[in-house]
């Protein structure tokens, strides 16, 4: 079985209110996400986890925080990758920054869940990330491969439906050259899945995502995501804006 390498590439950034990932926690506290692909090496196949932000900001405030943010063609060219070059993409979901450069990835194939098709052609008027122009082309070009339940990909990477966020969130399950590594399906950071003592004081394990379908249940998931793997990435964590490779 192939033994891959997870090296993760800044393309995009919010700044906005950590509310957004801490469920009925720290609202109106500033706070600087990365947003990010991240190129599965390893195997004859080039993978990305999701193609980020088409026109991503930055700032002197942004790259204090999180360092450089990529265009598309520059973060990968850090791997000496060309967008045409990607084979596979792995989509957590299709809110528009997990999904603004897929048009540049012609011949890739594109995996996704169902229900994330369902929502970007049908959104709830609360869900606006949702942009069926980010999918346009390649569904017109037949790249999709939508999927209806937990499905190994290649050998060693396989994509868990955890709908905690979105209804087709899907959490990628990775076997690394050291270790067991899960990317979750759904946005938060490190806080999420070990939260301070004063929220553990208040009898919680874990902190569901800021947007979420349903609280309880996003919390059941959240607290069953976090045993997976030996090592669980949280989503738009930025300590590993600073890293080339994890674990």
């Amino acid at each position: 079985m192939a033994k891959y390498r997870i090296h993760p590439i800044v393309m995009g950034a919010k700044i906005f209110d950590k509310g957004m990932m801490t469920y009925q926690h720290d609202y109106g506290t500033p706070f600087i996400i990365p947003i990010y692909s991240w190129y599965i090496e390893g195997s004859e196949k080039n993978i990305l986890i999701d193609t980020g932000e088409f026109a991503p900001r930055t700032s002197t405030e942004i790259e204090k925080a999180i360092g450089k943010v990529y265009k598309f063609e520059e973060g990968l060219a850090k791997w000496g990758l060309n967008p045409e070059d990607i084979d596979i993409v792995i989509h957590t979901h299709l809110h528009n920054d997990h999904c603004e450069n897929d048009s540049e990835c012609a011949n890739a194939v594109f995996y996704v869940h169902e229900k994330e098709l369902q929502q970007i052609h049908n959104p709830h008027p609360l869900d606006f990330r949702y942009n069926e122009d980010f999918i346009s082309e390649i569904e017109q070009n037949k790249q999709i491969v939508t999927l209806s339940k937990d499905t190994e990909i290649l050998p060693g990477i396989k994509m868990i439906h955890t709908p905690a966020h979105t209804p087709g969130g899907m959490s990628v399950l990775i076997n690394t050259e050291r270790c067991s590594v899960l990317i979750t399906g759904f946005c938060i950071i490190e806080e999420n899945l070990n939260p301070p003592p004063r929220i553990i004081g208040m009898g919680m394990e874990v902190i569901p995502p800021g947007t979420l379908i349903n609280s309880y249940d996003a919390y059941d998931i959240v607290l069953n995501v976090k045993n997976m793997a030996d090592v669980v990435v949280a989503l738009h964590e930025p300590k590993y804006a600073f890293l080339d490779t994890i674990p």
